[in-house]
């Protein structure tokens, strides 16, 4: 049973994974020249353009994934740094200095922050991506200094600055080691929240472009089309749901066998 649950997630999470990489690739391959609006024409139909369903999604996961990815490693670059700092700082001023400011970012809805800078850089890929990464800065500022502060304050921290270790062997190889597992778990849920925030951005016309093969702007886009041509909603929006339903599954399995072993 156990296995049958990592093969789903791992199937569930390897289909639009490699959609996204590799379709690009193929898309010219498959690809028709533009046909009649939500036509029968192709492997699954055209659009409300007359695009090929098929090969706009070859080439729409792309974006839907890669600014998701791109804005939680900005988080973490940026969240991450700042919650080791906090919590390895041994001065209180410092540590109310980097994360108090945080706070105010917090109560502020994400929607509403990319559609204020939607206004001047709508339809940048990496701009919403940075929007992104920089609202979700605040949480994982805060939870990685709270996963990171027993170690940090910890008598192996003082043993190993009293050998002479410099500050990134403490932070990188010891403080945040220790504070990983509590990460690994934010990771999987927080790309799926920022799959699903780029996606709602998309859908409401604050991100890419309208005549986008993004998955989450072909949704938005035909779904007035849906009983005329399913495919041209169902087949994207499908990609989205197996990509955030695999990786959370596949998360739950890696951390529930890591807890196992240590325990065991």
């Amino acid at each position: 049973m156990n296995r049958l649950l990592t093969g789903v997630s791992v199937t569930l999470l390897a289909v639009p994974v490699l959609i996204a990489l590799v379709g690009p690739l193929l898309a010219g391959a498959f690809t028709r020249p533009p046909g009649l609006p939500y036509g029968d024409s192709g492997l699954l139909g055209t659009d409300g353009l007359g695009r090929d369903v098929f090969g706009t999604l070859l080439i729409g996961g792309r974006t839907t994934l890669g600014v998701a990815l791109l804005a939680v490693v900005f988080a973490y670059l940026v969240g991450g740094l700042i919650g080791l700092v906090a919590a390895s700082t041994r001065r209180r001023v410092l540590d109310e200095a980097l994360i108090r400011p945080l706070d105010i970012l917090l109560p502020l809805p994400s929607l509403l922050v990319i559609s204020v800078v939607a206004v001047g850089w709508r339809g940048d890929p990496l701009a919403i991506a940075l929007v992104v990464g920089a609202v979700n800065v605040p949480t994982v500022a805060r939870l990685v200094r709270a996963a990171a502060l027993d170690a940090a304050s910890g008598p192996a921290v003082e043993a190993m600055r009293m050998q002479g270790e410099s500050w990134a062997r403490i932070q990188f190889g010891f403080i945040a080691r220790s504070a990983l597992p509590p990460v690994l778990a934010d990771i999987g849920t927080r790309i799926t929240l920022a799959v699903f925030i780029v996606a709602s951005a998309n859908f409401l016309g604050l991100g890419l472009n309208p005549t986008s093969p993004d998955w989450a702007v072909t949704v938005s886009r035909n779904r007035e089309g849906l009983l005329l041509q399913p495919w041209a909603v169902l087949a994207p929006a499908a990609m989205i749901v197996a990509f955030t339903l695999g990786l959370n599954l596949l998360a739950d399995r890696l951390l529930g066998r890591r807890r196992e072993v240590v325990a065991a």
